[in-house]
């Protein structure tokens, strides 16, 4: 029996950087101080931790980070045979957030970009799953029960953190993160993408 076409996938890229363990470091540090000269944050999505202001870009550690991420964004457009030439690809705004025991994240989407990213530099065992959701309208489409979930059934699908990990997602994707089961820091680095048509 032939298999179904997958018309209008959505697709999420799960990829385990190598040697991320220097850069993970100097991330971290970048972030401590950033937290110690700003404890209190932003509130956003998160419950409980700790969501810093977006980074200044032009600052040493946030150019590093994404010169060591950019093959994997490179990896991204090409597997969507995106136009490069014609358009420019944008990293618009970074950020961390510091999950301690019991700190979560609503569920929420990033509007007006292209991708979204989620880098962890520290991730314990039961730190909390980043979770997505289908994205197709609940009024337009109703969900039979399955005998298990699988590619074309789930409505739901987690990802495990790991240190090193790099996922990236559609900025539209609804997404939340499970409660942090554990006493250790959960730290990730969060940022957007957009990709659209150069000006003349």
């Amino acid at each position: 029996m032939n298999k179904p076409n997958l018309f209008f996938p959505t697709p999420v890229w799960t990829l385990q950087l190598d040697d991320y363990q220097s850069i993970n470091e100097q991330m971290y540090k970048f972030i401590k101080i950033t937290r110690s000269n700003d404890q209190q944050g932003i509130s956003k999505s998160n419950i409980k931790g700790w969501h810093s202001k977006d980074f200044d870009m032009q600052e040493n550690e946030p150019k590093n980070f994404i010169k060591f991420i950019l093959p994997a964004i490179e990896q991204v457009i090409t597997d969507m045979n995106w136009e490069k030439q014609k358009q420019s690809i944008n990293i618009n705004n970074m950020w961390a957030i510091i999950n301690t025991g019991g700190a979560a994240n609503h569920r929420h989407q990033h509007s007006n970009c292209t991708i979204s990213g989620a880098y962890y530099v520290r991730a314990p065992q039961n730190s909390g799953d980043i979770v997505f959701y289908d994205p197709r309208p609940a009024p337009v489409y109703t969900y039979p029960k399955a005998v298990n979930p699988n590619l074309l059934n789930a409505q739901v699908n987690g990802i495990s953190p790991k240190e090193g990990a790099l996922v990236l997602f559609p900025s539209y994707l609804d997404h939340s993160v499970n409660e942090n089961l554990s006493n250790e820091e959960r730290i990730v680095i969060s940022f957007n993408i957009t990709i659209q048509v150069k000006s003349n």
